[in-house]
């Protein structure tokens, strides 16, 4: 648990709840490469690109994977904050095995997999960035961040992205600019208020304020990295040609050893879901006739975090490939807003009035940006045409 990163970078995909959100969300951020080739194109042809039927799968990938997958990690992190490590590795496991379904071949043994477009030395950076941004993202658990507040502050990944672009010697507008004032005010008001929360919500004591400090902190570090890692897989794309699929696939397969040192965490991590109350996944009606199966409750909501993932993870980038960016970034904002309502309606928790404010300036500001963005490529298609 995703990918998804005026200039669009392209950026690969976190959950949703790492997940992602990306996985890690997971963040799922859509692929601007993936979809620069239909910068110009409008909402309604992007639909029409699709046709009704693939339009209609790929939002219900997108708004029931990835909320379902927000859903399925805050009931795991509710009742255990310290799995993180092993419902990223779930998710990265996910999207592994289904990639190495995709390219598996007969031709190339003994790993059984063609030649990669891109060489295994340039991945080896990406994959672990990739790998450290994903990680990050799922154990900040532990430090009383909120899902609310993890969702909103992971949706202001834009205000990195421009400064790493600055860096790199990419100019930015006026408005570009102001949008990314206003989504930055918006994190910090909606992560200083969430600080403050009533003592029912977070306890109020020295040693908490201490614990969010650092959790922000470390959300705040992986942006950064996410950004970075843009900027290289920009610049991968374009030395070796957009190959989205095999870059996800090679970024999930190529960072599963990296979980190695941690195995003693994520052992731990999977006796304490298993220790949850168990679920019987045999109707009521058919019990007299079929053996009761019983599975852990948490290892339910873990398999289905990983399941929900990967289908986000497919779902974002379909639509990358045939939408334009600005319609991708719209569509992901609706998902997270549509996000946060679940995870307040559902799991009762109450956002102050100004955590609110700041979640508004944030979706805010990214969509404006994202508008602004859009007009600036179509401004630059025409003068290249004239």
């Amino acid at each position: 648990m995703v990918t998804k990163t005026v200039q669009r970078i392209p950026k690969t995909r976190e959950s949703s709840g790492t997940s992602h959100d990306k996985v890690t969300v997971s963040d799922e951020k859509p692929n601007a490469a993936v979809s620069k080739k239909n910068n110009g194109a409008s909402v309604s042809t992007a639909y029409l690109q699709l046709g009704v039927g693939q339009l209609v799968g790929v939002l219900a990938m997108i708004f029931g994977g990835c909320c379902s997958n927000v859903f399925t990690l805050e009931a795991i992190v509710k009742e255990d904050p310290r799995a993180g490590n092993l419902i990223t590795f779930v998710q990265f496991l996910f999207v592994a095995v289904e990639g190495y379904c995709h390219f598996f071949t007969f031709s190339r043994p003994p790993i059984f997999l063609p030649k990669p477009h891109v060489p295994f030395t340039r991945y080896a950076f990406i994959v672990t960035m990739f790998f450290l941004v994903s990680f990050l993202n799922n154990y900040v658990w532990k430090y009383h961040i909120s899902v609310p507040v993890h969702i909103i502050f992971r949706s202001g990944g834009t205000m990195m992205s421009m400064l790493a672009g600055a860096l790199a010697g990419k100019r930015y507008s006026i408005v570009q600019i102001a949008s990314i004032i206003m989504l930055t005010i918006g994190v910090v008001s909606a992560t200083l208020f969430d600080a403050k929360k009533e003592p029912n919500q977070i306890e109020t004591t020295v040693a908490s304020t201490k614990e969010f400090a650092i959790g922000i902190c470390i959300l705040f570090l992986a942006q950064a990295l996410s950004a970075m890692m843009s900027q290289l897989t920009e610049l991968t794309y374009k030395k070796y040609g957009n190959h989205w699929r095999e870059n996800l696939f090679y970024m999930h397969f190529l960072s599963l050893p990296l979980f190695f040192p941690a195995r003693k965490s994520i052992i731990d991590e999977f006796k304490t879901l298993s220790a949850s109350p168990a679920l019987t996944l045999v109707p009521t009606h058919l019990a007299p006739y079929v053996p009761r199966f019983l599975v852990p409750q948490n290892i339910v909501y873990l398999v289905l975090n990983g399941a929900t993932q990967y289908i986000c993870v497919r779902g974002v980038n379909n639509l990358a490939g045939n939408a334009t960016a600005v319609t991708v970034t719209i569509v992901l904002n609706v998902r997270k807003c549509i996000s946060l309502l679940c995870s307040i309606y559902i799991f009762g928790n109450n956002l102050s009035l100004g955590t609110c404010f700041g979640a508004a300036l944030v979706f805010g500001g990214a969509a404006w940006y994202s508008l602004e963005s859009s007009r600036l490529r179509a401004v630059q298609k025409q003068a290249k045409a004239l």
